[in-house]
């Protein structure tokens, strides 16, 4: 095969339908529009705040105030709950971001992790996180485990 035997499939390619061009064409004068109103006329469609009689789209919208700005420094965490850590760790075992990630206990693995003290952990283990709730701390101690903070 060369380059010039390259061809793409039959009934790929259609040309486009040009409309406007006189009454043989099969698309002339009204060029499928129909006749008469809005979606006859060229730049049909206006915009948002046009809604021809109807309430505008942007009025119809729940009025917020007093929200403020959302930060573009606030991070977002990864939450991993002690009952997950003790149902995909053995004793003993190294609970990191990599170790989390191959259990797949992370939404994103590029984002900070948090572990939060819902459940109960039976198991001794090494947590290394970058937040850890008070409450999960004092499960994971009295367990035999330790609690490490990755500072980023």
């Amino acid at each position: 095969m060369k380059l010039h035997d390259l061809a793409p499939n039959p009934g790929a390619k259609k040309n486009r339908k040009r409309v406007g061009r006189g009454i043989s064409a099969g698309q002339g004068k009204t060029a499928g529009r129909g006749t008469k109103g809005q979606g006859s006329r060229s730049g049909e469609g206006g915009n948002l705040y046009r809604q021809g009689g109807n309430l505008p789209f942007y009025r119809r919208l729940p009025f917020m105030r007093g929200q403020g700005f959302t930060p573009l420094s606030r991070a977002t965490y990864n939450e991993v709950n002690l009952d997950q850590l003790s149902a995909a760790f053995k004793a003993g075992a190294d609970v990191t971001p990599e170790t989390l990630e191959q259990a797949r206990l992370l939404r994103d693995s590029r984002n900070p992790i948090v572990i939060l003290g819902r459940g109960e952990v039976g198991v001794e283990l090494k947590v290394r996180a970058h937040r850890v709730s008070a409450s999960a701390k004092t499960k994971i101690e009295k367990a035999g485990g330790s609690v490490e903070l990755i500072v980023p």
